[in-house]
C-alpha cells in the first residue's frame, strides 16, 4: 500500500545532513554550558556580595567579623599592617581589584584578608574597628 519510493538519498547529501545536525548539537550544548556557567557565577558573586553588604550593614566589630568568618569555614589568612604590606596583601591576592583593594586600603587604618570558599575578602575598619567597607576577589 504505502511503501516508500525505491529511490535512495544520495550519500553526499545525508552526510552534510548528519554533519549539520552534529554541528546544531554542538552549537546548542556549548550555549547551554556557556549560559549554565554564567549563571552559576553570576549567583556565587551575588552570594558573596550580599553576604558582605548585610555584614557592613550591620557595622561589627573587627574581633566579631574574624570570630564570625572563622565559625563559617573563612579563616583570616593575612592582617596587613602599614603600606607595604597592605601592598603586598593587594599584590598577593588582589588580582584585578589590587587597585581597589590599594586604595579602599589607604582610607581605612585596618583591613583583614580572608579566605572564604573560592573568593578573598578584603575587609577595612575604621579607627574604632567597626567594619566599614569591603572588596572581594575571585580566586577562579
Amino acid at each position: 500500500m504505502l511503501e516508500p519510493p525505491d529511490r535512495a538519498e544520495p550519500p553526499l547529501r545525508r552526510a552534510w545532513i548528519i554533519v549539520g545536525a552534529l554541528v546544531a548539537s554542538g552549537l546548542a550544548l556549548y550555549l547551554a554550558l556557556v549560559l549554565g556557567a554564567w549563571g552559576f557565577d553570576f549567583r556565587r558573586i551575588s552570594q558573596h556580595d550580599g553576604r558582605l553588604r548585610r555584614l557592613v550593614q550591620q557595622q561589627p566589630t573587627l574581633a566579631r567579623v574574624v570570630q564570625g568568618l572563622a565559625d563559617d569555614g573563612s579563616p583570616l589568612i593575612e592582617s596587613p599592617d602599614g603600606p607595604a604590606a597592605l601592598e603586598a596583601a593587594a599584590s598577593r591576592h588582589g588580582g584585578a581589584k589590587a587597585g581597589e583593594v590599594r586604595t579602599k586600603g589607604s582610607r581605612w587604618p585596618t583591613t583583614r584578608v580572608f579566605r572564604a570558599g573560592d573568593m578573598i575578602y578584603f575587609l577595612y575598619f575604621d579607627v574604632d574597628d567597626v567594619l566599614r567597607d569591603y572588596t572581594w576577589v575571585s580566586r577562579r
